[in-house]
């Protein structure tokens, strides 16, 4: 994540702001408050990444908002079913967590992520929910009123207050991950067949104490943000295929309870834990 607004020309891709190429029909609404859900961050895949066709350039995730993600989620049939009667992405991927709080994945062909930026839907009349900060000064801004010292110095300065605000994304080729094009795999649950995949540490010794904790000399330069390769979640490894991206809170404005996430954007599967 840069320090600067997203330039579709050389970036690859942004970070908060707005969903390119859609309509304000086709953002998903949050089935919990009926109020959309926020865009953490859209991002441009490598070739090698475009695992859905070569059509399907990008990948577009929504979140609740943390000012709605506190605590576990209520559920409101009336809600739900409304949202799920409405006109959704042809390419829409929905997703939840532990909490039953939702996420959303929107698969973008090459004319949609070129297309100009969407607007956001009116919440449904049924909304009771507080509106979210992120609707009124953009999900910039409101991360920044409330993120931690050593997030906001991730900022040139404070964001401008609007909903286009965002951050260019830059991706830099790893060689040196030998976990690159493997599943991820938890090394106390091993999978079937066994994927090749390699954790991160090790103990000194073989003995499994923090001072005998090491990092393999090939993990020492990894990416918080990172494309595939070796997964570092906060917790267990979820079982995913190689095509995910693990991000941090601030690359969106997430209530990760201070973890991070995994969205495989192959199988579309979604995970989060905290720190």
């Amino acid at each position: 994540m840069l320090d600067r607004p997203a330039d579709r020309a050389r970036d690859h891709g942004w970070v908060f702001g707005l969903p390119p190429g859609i309509s304000s029909e086709q953002w998903p609404l949050d089935p919990v408050t009926g109020y959309p859900l926020m865009h953490g961050f859209t991002l441009l895949l490598p070739e090698d990444y475009r695992v859905h066709g070569e059509d399907i350039v990008a990948v577009s995730f929504f979140a609740t908002a943390p000012d709605h993600n506190d605590g576990g989620a209520p559920d409101d049939p009336e809600i739900r079913e409304a949202v799920q009667a409405r006109t959704s992405h042809p390419r829409l991927s929905r997703m939840t967590d532990i909490l039953d709080y939702e996420y959303a994945a929107l698969l973008l062909t090459r004319a949609e992520y070129d297309g100009p930026f969407a607007t956001p839907p009116a919440p449904l009349a049924l909304a009771t929910a507080d509106r979210p900060r992120w609707l009124d000064i953009g999900g910039a801004s409101a991360f920044f009123e409330t993120a931690a010292p050593f997030a906001q110095k991730m900022f040139a300065g404070p964001p401008r207050a609007e909903l286009a605000a965002n951050l260019a994304i830059a991706l830099t080729p790893r060689a040196t991950d030998p976990n690159a094009g493997k599943a991820p795999q938890d090394p106390h649950i091993p999978r079937d067949p066994p994927t090749g995949y390699q954790s991160s540490y090790y103990f000194e010794g073989g003995v499994p104490t923090a001072d005998n904790y090491r990092l393999h000399d090939w993990c020492k330069d990894h990416a918080r943000n990172h494309l595939g390769g070796t997964m570092r979640p906060c917790q267990a490894v979820p079982e995913m295929s190689p095509f995910y991206i693990e991000f941090e809170e601030y690359f969106g404005g997430y209530n990760f309870g201070s973890g991070n996430a995994q969205l495989d954007f192959k199988d579309m599967k979604f995970d989060w834990a905290c720190d």
